[in-house]
């Protein structure tokens, strides 16, 4: 299974739809909330390079949002990456 992080807040609908597809995928994913976590918003700020909420890595390599998670779906790119040892 890849090892999924995700970069989340409480309340964030983005973040709800991407999770949400990853249950449906059955996809065990590390969920880090930021909102008050400084120090965790600053890691997911360095890393993405981006400031928004959801931030996703698959097996350490950044994903993008909920819109790029639903578009890697859509093209029939998400299963493969999933299956990728972690």
């Amino acid at each position: 299974m890849a090892k999924i992080e995700i970069y989340t807040t409480p309340f964030c609908g983005y973040c709800a739809r991407a999770k949400g597809l990853l249950d449906r995928k059955g996809a065990a994913y590390e969920e880090m909330d930021v909102m008050m976590d400084e120090k965790k918003r600053a890691e997911m700020r360095e890393r993405a390079k981006r400031t928004t909420v959801p931030q996703i890595f698959i097996n350490g390599e950044h994903i993008g949002g909920s819109d790029e998670l639903a578009a890697l779906e859509q093209a029939g790119k998400l299963d493969p990456l999933l299956a990728q040892p972690g």
